[in-house]
């Protein structure tokens, strides 16, 4: 196996101290798992990547009951401080909700000779999801982490990944802890 992270959508914006953000708690629950993730992955040389949202003022995706956030060059569309890439990592700004939909992660992946995407971050049922699923269409093995993956709260991010658990795609879409992947890379 050879293995990349990728942390989807762990932004200042969606990190926001406020009392109207419904991912505050859950994604700030995850930050601990993660840096735990990103400094063993770093160890054993994966490649590391923020894959960020990058929304345009005006975007059609805003036309919906989603707020504007993570708005292109505003601090909030900024990977947490908590989780500061390093020059080595791969900051990819993305439009919509999987990391493959019109970045060259694909060709970076195959470039660094990547067979398995590791999936982690926030929203487990969009950005998480479609990023993992987009991730089999292109022929890599995934693994998504789901102590490193958050919702709006615990009960959507268990529902989603209950559906998949004993998906027809396994063993090519796994759901695992941080430690089983990490026993298992070892």
């Amino acid at each position: 196996m050879k293995p990349a992270v990728i942390v989807v959508d762990m932004l200042k914006d969606n990190l926001k101290e406020s009392p109207r953000n419904p991912y505050l708690q859950e994604g700030r629950a995850i930050i601990p798992n993660l840096q735990r993730l990103l400094g063993e992955g770093r160890k054993r040389g994966f490649p590391i990547i923020f894959a960020c949202d990058s929304f345009l003022e005006g975007d059609f995706i805003f036309k919906g009951r989603m707020k504007v956030h993570s708005l292109r060059g505003t601090k909030g569309s900024e990977v947490a401080d908590e989780l500061k890439p390093e020059p080595s990592d791969i900051l990819l700004p993305k439009r919509r909700f999987s990391a493959f939909f019109k970045t060259d992660l694909d060709q970076t992946l195959r470039t660094l000779g990547v067979d398995t995407i590791v999936v982690t971050g926030m929203t487990t049922e969009v950005c998480v999801l479609t990023t993992a699923l987009e991730g089999l269409s292109h022929d890599f093995s995934v693994i998504l982490l789901e102590d490193c993956s958050a919702s709006r709260n615990k009960e959507f991010r268990e529902g989603c990944l209950r559906l998949y658990r004993d998906f027809a795609l396994y063993p090519l879409l796994r759901i695992m802890t941080l430690d089983e992947f990490l026993k298992e890379i070892s």
